[in-house]
């Protein structure tokens, strides 16, 4: 059973429209390391994986969609009252083209999410390790996007999305220590 409040993880506030900002977080919307991404990919690997770190996946795979909704949302408010000069201005002239002010499932370059993004090897171990990668490239591209940013209101929010991916890198790497030392003990006996 799922229970939805209808209101975000964290708060997003914009401090003005500014799609150029908007196209750079479309990579978290729609990349290779972006929220769609991470979470299809942890609850999808949550099935080949041993009981003891099921929950973890589909925990932080939940939460994954819960920092899409945030990732959509500044994108909206970034781009909602831009021009279609502003759209072209900041290189979302073939956006605007295809798809006006909607938000489309793309990377930052414009090319379209696609499965081959989501990784499962059925190793559970070779998975996590994949999971950790994946969570420290978002951490790494929320940086890169602050970096950008001269939003203190957005920067917060980004901020925010960034300490979540280093919390769930460590709890991953916790889940291999685990699954470690239960392969290891089982050799023993």
């Amino acid at each position: 059973m799922w229970y939805y409040e209808k209101k975000l993880q964290y708060p997003v506030k914009v401090t003005e429209c500014n799609p150029r900002l908007a196209k750079y977080l479309i990579e978290q919307y729609g990349g290779a390391d972006g929220e769609l991404s991470a979470a299809l990919r942890y609850l999808n690997q949550r099935y080949s994986i041993p009981d003891k770190v099921i929950g973890l996946l589909t925990d932080i795979g939940t939460e994954e969609f819960a920092h899409l909704e945030m990732i959509a949302t500044m994108i909206y408010k970034l781009t909602k009252d831009a021009t279609p000069e502003q759209m072209k201005a900041a290189g979302l002239g073939a956006h605007y083209a295809n798809h006006d002010h909607a938000l489309y499932y793309n990377n930052a370059a414009g090319s379209p999410w696609t499965a081959t993004y989501i990784q499962a090897k059925g190793d559970p171990i070779a998975d996590l390790y994949e999971d950790i990668a994946a969570e420290e490239k978002a951490r790494a591209t929320y940086q890169w996007i602050i970096n950008m940013s001269d939003d203190p209101c957005l920067n917060d929010s980004l901020k925010f999305l960034r300490e979540r991916e280093v919390v769930h890198s460590q709890r991953f790497r916790e889940a291999v220590e685990i699954l470690k030392f239960e392969r290891d003990r089982k050799q023993f006996f």
